[in-house]
């Protein structure tokens, strides 16, 4: 195929070969999809109808399961219908529309990042806690980082899908991947989509760092705290982001980082599954498991809607 305007559709990864493993994966996917939707949709209905939980570490948490929750509904449905239908195909708009989504979604770097300002100002500096993180900072804040994911995939449509594609139109990953596609790409054509990637990477590699900088002043205070219940209420309230910042930048690091040149598909896939689907399936679990406000508050939402239903 000569270039970007005779393709119709793309060709994703097959996860397996016979109809009775595809419809496994169906099921398996089917499974981690469900879950997602369930803890990310009960965090969100607890934190919104609670109006105790309305304080800004539980605002931006709410936004990361909104975040979650677009992630993996772009790139899991199509992969099930495929393995239900047993086929491969997605068209030329579509493959276009999950790019764009990941990336939009893919604004978790930045609101991680003011997750973890916020644990900082929370434990090293909790008497101006509610001066520089009141209402108006906390919105401007959720709005720069839904911004950065927008401008992000505005851009890369506009590179990716203006690119010629000279090879064949088979996508190495179970949703339409970038590094997947700039394989397809001409060898002149695609330096402008590097250059934008190498540029969120960097952008990904500041957040990375200022989120181990905040670390590294959260610990240190914590360690001074005298109290070993005041302690291990501050790592409770630290760990599970740092869990899910780690799985998330890790993989979608070494996706982005990783050289053309090495082909090694079982490693790419896997390691989507880590960064697209495996955070947004624990992100609820690694959260409400650890926080008694947020069971607290799931009690009294599935008390309170058990009671009216009686």
């Amino acid at each position: 195929m000569s270039n970007h305007s005779s393709i119709t559709q793309f060709l994703l990864l097959a996860f397996a070969n016979t109809q009775e493993l595809q419809l496994l994966h169906f099921w398996l996917f089917l499974g981690i999809y469900l879950a997602a939707l369930l803890g990310n949709g009960l965090t969100i209905t607890a934190i919104a109808c609670n109006h105790h939980l309305h304080t800004p570490m539980y605002f931006f948490l709410l936004n990361l399961s909104l975040l979650h929750l677009g992630f993996i509904s772009t790139t899991v449905p199509k992969a099930m219908a495929n393995s239900l239908r047993d086929t491969r195909a997605i068209s030329f708009f579509g493959c276009a529309a999950q790019v764009f989504f990941v990336f939009l979604f893919g604004a978790e770097y930045s609101l991680l990042t003011i997750m973890a300002y916020d644990c900082y100002i929370a434990i090293c500096k909790p008497l101006h806690y509610g001066t520089l993180l009141d209402s108006r900072p906390c919105l401007k804040m959720a709005a720069a980082a839904w911004g950065s994911g927008f401008l992000s995939a505005v851009l890369h449509i506009a590179n990716t899908f203006s690119l010629s594609l000279c090879q064949d139109n088979a996508v190495d990953q179970f949703f339409c991947e970038i590094p997947q596609i700039l394989k397809l790409a001409c060898s002149d054509a695609y330096l402008r989509e590097v250059g934008l990637l190498l540029f969120c990477v960097c952008l990904a590699v500041g957040c990375f760092v200022s989120i181990v900088l905040s670390y590294v002043q959260i610990f240190r205070a914590v360690l001074r705290i005298p109290s070993e219940q005041g302690r291990h209420k501050a790592f409770s309230m630290c760990l599970p982001h740092l869990a899910v910042v780690s799985l998330f930048i890790n993989t979608g690091m070494i996706a982005y980082l990783k050289p053309p040149s090495i082909p090694s598909p079982s490693l790419d896939l896997v390691v989507a599954l880590l960064y697209s689907v495996v955070p947004p399936a624990v992100n609820a679990l690694l959260y409400s498991m650890r926080n008694q406000e947020l069971q607290d508050a799931l009690k009294k939402l599935i008390q309170s809607v058990v009671f009216q239903k009686k």
